[in-house]
């Protein structure tokens, strides 16, 4: 993938309207990785700086063109409110209106919001992976029951008569 990404980077390198960048979050980059939620590598995020989303198409030089054409482009912000809709125009208006206080525990309170729904998901995860792994011992146990108790003697008694 390293290297559609740098082909990708350098196309966007002269870009007033957008950018491609790397970011090692293993040293200095670390926390942007963790302030949005990167957790393996390599990761690839876009959107607004402020507001970056996951990623999920064709890692190869084409789907990432074809991707960054249609969708790193300016966008609807604070920034450029020319670019926002009724409704998200009147979003942002509310989110302006609030006091710093006001707005940094309205982003905490949705920041823990997806961090429950994270824990939530781990913890499921966990539960189906120790569900499978006593579905598949239970499995395991029974064929080799079967086994034991002379389907394979049965098997070569049928084939002899």
């Amino acid at each position: 993938m390293k290297p559609a990404w740098d082909k990708l980077s350098k196309q966007y390198a002269d870009s007033a309207d957008a950018g491609v960048y790397d970011v090692d979050c293993t040293a200095a980059g670390k926390p942007l990785c963790d302030s949005n939620g990167v957790r393996g590598f390599p990761a690839i995020k876009w959107g607004s700086p402020d507001n970056l989303e996951k990623y999920q198409g064709g890692r190869d030089f084409d789907s990432l063109l074809e991707f960054a054409k249609e969708n790193l482009k300016p966008v609807c912000s604070p920034a450029n409110l020319d670019l926002c809709d009724d409704d998200k125009k009147a979003e942002i208006e509310t989110f302006m209106a609030m006091s710093d206080s006001e707005l940094k525990a309205a982003i905490t309170e949705k920041d823990a919001e997806l961090e429950a729904a994270e824990k939530t998901f781990k913890d499921e995860v966990a539960k189906l992976q120790s569900k499978y792994e006593q579905l598949t011992k239970d499995k395991d146990e029974a064929i080799e029951a079967v086994k034991a108790s002379g389907l394979g003697l049965m098997k070569a008694v049928k084939a002899a008569k």
